[in-house]
């Protein structure tokens, strides 16, 4: 224990606490899966406070105030203790050193007033002041007559002091009694008096007297600190059941605040997932004038103005939708008078002049061309009215691909490109609408025919447990990413300069896509200029369902090469030349 002299004591408070050794018992073998289950529970214990963390505001605001609140009330706590602390130890001190010089001078005006002159008669005095001090009740616990290092008197007595149960010499350090032998002031300094219940903390206070007949004295009056060091673990329990207790007021009142506060938001998030839904006339509860009722009502205006922007452009489709099916309905009867004109005079060209016959020629190819377009937009307005139905039958798309390589066979002949159908060797069945899945076949090997550049053409087929796919790939002029995106808008071109051979309407990949959305499949596009561009169309197998992972790459330079059944339409036979079949381990 440092022993400075008119230092500052250590912190008032128990001493710390020791470590309890743990009662023998019987020992216990963890398996490693027993640690590793509790480690995952753990970590799924961890996962769990994180999602709810991250997916719940109100929690982390709570958790945030609660922790705040904690620290703030953490360091409140901590400067209010010391203050009180360091106070009532000055206050204490101050008090306890008043009180021993005022019990110096009461012993040294005794030992003056007394006429001892034995050793026996000085030690009955100096035993008689002892028993004073005991019977005082001046706060002092104990003292302590010590005889001066220097003392030269014949006259000596045994140093009496109070029986304590403590020795009390022990706590009387050299350094002080070598500065009370020194200047003969008062000094003092902190110690730890043991006890039943533990050290509790005092002081020791030191000041020179003079006995009669024996001389200088030393005299310690030994106080204790006890009572304060209990007022202050009262003082700290106290603090601190009222902090867990304005903690959990200040959680509480934290969480029913920022309910009432996001009450609105949830609100308005459950209303927007309404709107998204399509109920278009669903609106915010809005109550009182605050803030978040002018949230409220911004809410409702935002929603009403949308679904008047909504039900606008639903009008216009609809007229748009009208307009089209109409027009395309009229068209049909003059077509239908026109179309037979045109093949009167296109029976009758040869008797024409070259320049008449010609004429004849381009007006019978714009009328085709001019009915198919006819046809498309009739069918486009079929899916923008929802109209559009499927007429579901099981179909092995293998015969389906065959039909339609059959039909293009002319066009590939007279482009000079070779056709090659990749296809399993068992059947690739599934519920499918026939005509429109040809129809989505054609539009897309011919397109691959108009674009191929005359080189060859592959189309792959390929089935899982709940999709079939067909991939139509050409080596032509190929297209970028921005162009695989816009390929199935609605009349668009890659290149505005580039002519149609083919007599293509520009809705004949639309009206694919639709097809494809009506099955529950999907239609992609991949290319790259200069090398190729290449069409997956997924299907599911089941009507109803919905196509999940396609047997068959996009890319293919992804494609896993196995054994198929190739088929080649050389092109050299016409339109009466059937594929041949050849077995291709590819």
């Amino acid at each position: 224990m440092s022993a400075d002299v008119g230092g500052r004591p250590p912190a008032v408070g128990g001493p710390g606490a020791g470590s309890v050794p743990h009662p023998a018992g019987p020992a216990t073998t963890y398996r490693p899966r027993s640690r590793v289950r509790l480690r995952i529970r753990l970590r799924r214990k961890f996962l769990q406070l994180l999602r709810r963390w991250r997916s719940s505001l109100t929690v982390r605001v709570v958790a945030s105030t609660v922790v705040g609140g904690l620290l703030a009330l953490a360091v409140i706590g901590g400067v209010l203790t010391l203050q009180i602390r360091d106070g009532l130890y000055d206050e204490r001190v101050g008090q306890m050193l008043e009180e021993a010089a005022l019990r110096r001078q009461d012993a040294q005006e005794t030992f003056d007033s007394a006429t001892a002159t034995t050793s026996q008669q000085v030690q009955s005095v100096a035993n008689g002041w002892i028993r004073s001090v005991d019977t005082a009740g001046s706060g002092a616990v104990g003292a302590l007559l010590i005889r001066s290092p220097g003392e030269t008197s014949a006259v000596t007595i045994a140093d009496p002091g109070t029986n304590t149960g403590i020795d009390l010499r022990a706590l009387v350090s050299p350094e002080m009694r070598a500065a009370v032998a020194a200047d003969g002031g008062q000094h003092w300094q902190p110690v730890r008096l043991p006890g039943q219940t533990g050290d509790a903390p005092g002081i020791v206070v030191g000041s020179p007297v003079t006995l009669p007949a024996a001389g200088a004295y030393e005299m310690y009056l030994v106080y204790t600190l006890g009572p304060e060091e209990e007022t202050i673990s009262l003082v700290l329990r106290v603090l601190a059941v009222g902090a867990v207790a304005l903690v959990v007021l200040l959680g509480g009142m934290t969480w029913v605040i920022t309910r009432w506060v996001l009450r609105p938001v949830k609100q308005a998030a459950f209303t927007a997932e309404k709107l998204a839904d399509g109920m278009l006339d669903e609106r915010m509860d809005v109550r009182g004038r605050d803030e978040l009722a002018l949230l409220g009502q911004s809410f409702n205006e935002m929603a009403a103005s949308l679904q008047r922007q909504i039900e606008r452009m639903e009008e216009l489709s609809r007229l748009q939708q009208r307009f089209v099916s109409d027009v395309s309905h009229e068209l049909r009867t003059p077509l239908t008078t026109i179309r037979m004109a045109g093949e009167l005079i296109h029976d009758a060209k040869d008797s024409f002049d070259p320049a008449v016959r010609r004429s004849a020629e381009l007006l019978h190819a714009q009328l085709d061309r001019f009915e198919s377009m006819l046809a498309d937009l009739l069918e486009i307005s079929r899916f923008d009215a929802g109209a559009a139905v499927l007429d579901v039958e099981e179909r092995d798309v293998r015969d389906l691909v065959t039909r339609v390589v059959e039909i293009n066979a002319i066009l590939a002949d007279a482009k000079g490109s070779e056709v090659r159908v990749h296809a399993p060797d068992r059947p690739c069945t599934a519920d499918v609408d026939p005509r429109r899945v040809e129809r989505v076949l054609r539009n897309l090997l011919s397109n691959a025919i108009e674009h191929g550049e005359g080189r060859p053409i592959d189309i792959t087929i390929g089935m899982n447990a709940s999709t079939v796919a067909v991939r139509v790939l050409d080596h032509g002029v190929g297209m970028d990413e921005e162009a695989a995106e816009h390929v199935f808008d609605r009349f668009w071109r890659a290149d505005p300069a580039r002519a149609r051979t083919t007599g293509g309407t520009g809705l004949g990949l639309a009206i694919s896509m639709e097809d494809a959305r009506l099955h529950g499949g999907t239609l992609q596009a991949w290319g790259r200029p200069g090398v190729g561009a290449a069409f997956l169309l997924a299907l599911p197998r089941r009507a109803g369902a919905v196509a999940g992972r396609s047997p068959v790459p996009i890319s293919p330079e992804l494609e896993d090469r196995s054994v198929t059944t190739t088929h080649e339409l050389t092109g050299s036979g016409g339109p009466a030349a059937l594929p041949r079949l050849t077995e291709d381990a590819r």
